[in-house]
């Protein structure tokens, strides 16, 4: 059996009797004391993700730029030094390699963190994109970082504790290098993958038990609380955030995951823009929905989606019982034809159709 993958913080996790499952090749914590618990910390008040597993790729070089240009779908070149960036890397075949944020340095420094499970794929992507035209300079560096999200309505005001680096004006996707609990360097993201604000903070892994440790002693009297994978499924699905593997993948391109928002047609040449310029012209067969269960269920990932007569339209991709109004909600793929916003559809569970409406 292969050994899991450890972050900086997987003895800490263990000590605190947190459940331990293999997730993208590490051995990571799923919950602490519960995962509708956790989800309403986080909501409420200010929770901890540990997300050392992210994979993060320096790119430097004269055509940083270009190269980001053509191996994204964004424009990378509304871009300015402190500001971040969604995009998604195209396969090649109308799918997506991964989804991820893109970091502007300088227009010859980017640095690109990528999801955990597609690290060693993203790499090989980006190296075979590299060709001569580009020749840039590419490293790495995911296992040189631990990195923390610090999420909730609270968690601004903890993290100040910890830094003279005014945070109130780091604006949304912007980020800055700056000392944090006396670590020099540390990249302070104002994102997070839960809608309910905070840092994502990126550190070489070494001051890890630092940083964790400063965190959870000023953030004590806020009721900081360690957060496992489970509520960082239910808050970042709460929001609708796709998740790579499940929302989408190699099979599923932006416009029918509904991010034709970062797909810049009119800004550059990139990977796949006449296929899906095609595709945006002639509309696409299948998009992806939100739903609400109108009855109690939870719908489950790869549950048949039907119509009013039960005939499959369309399947589960992410499904979850909200921990706060007990309501099923869940994202999934169905015929065009039947994605109009405030439709009725239905959900496959146990042999029984549950009608959920479109949100």
């Amino acid at each position: 059996m292969e050994t899991l993958k450890t972050t900086p913080f997987t003895q800490t996790h263990i000590a605190l009797g947190a459940k331990m499952a293999e997730f993208a090749g590490f051995n990571m914590p799923i919950e602490y004391t519960g995962i509708n618990r956790e989800h309403m910390i986080v909501r409420e008040g200010v929770g901890v993700f540990d997300v050392s597993h992210m994979g993060e790729f320096w790119v430097k070089g004269e055509k940083a730029l270009d190269f980001l240009q053509y191996i994204t779908t964004n424009d990378v070149s509304k871009l300015e030094a402190g500001k971040a960036q969604y995009t998604c890397f195209p396969n090649g075949k109308g799918g997506i390699v991964d989804d991820l944020i893109i970091y502007m340095y300088s227009t010859t420094k980017y640095l690109l963190v990528v999801n955990a499970g597609n690290i060693d794929k993203d790499w090989a992507w980006i190296n075979a994109q590299n060709t001569d035209r580009f020749n840039v300079s590419l490293e790495n560096a995911s296992e040189r970082y631990g990195q923390l999200a610090v999420q909730g309505p609270k968690a601004v005001e903890v993290l100040q504790k910890l830094t003279d680096a005014e945070l109130a004006a780091i604006p949304y996707y912007c980020f800055r290098e700056w000392s944090f609990a006396g670590v020099q360097g540390v990249i302070l993201s104002n994102t997070g993958y839960t809608g309910a604000g905070g840092f994502e903070l990126y550190f070489p892994k070494e001051y890890g038990e630092q940083i964790w440790n400063a965190l959870f002693e000023v953030g004590a009297p806020y009721g900081i609380a360690p957060i496992g994978l489970g509520a960082r499924d239910s808050l970042r699905l709460e929001k609708w955030y796709c998740l790579y593997g499940h929302d989408i993948d190699d099979t599923t391109s932006p416009l029918e995951a509904g991010l034709g928002w970062i797909t810049k047609f009119d800004a550059k040449d990139f990977i796949d823009k006449e296929f899906l310029l095609q595709q945006k012209q002639e509309g696409v067969t299948r998009k992806l929905v939100h739903f609400e269960l109108q009855e109690r269920g939870i719908p489950r990932h790869g549950y048949d989606l039907c119509d009013e007569n039960g005939t499959t339209i369309g399947r589960v991709t992410s499904g979850i019982m909200l921990p706060n109004t007990k309501v099923g909600i869940g994202m999934g793929y169905v015929q065009s034809d039947f994605a109009k916003k405030g439709n009725i559809i239905y959900v496959k569970i146990r042999e029984k159709l549950i009608p959920a409406k479109l949100v």
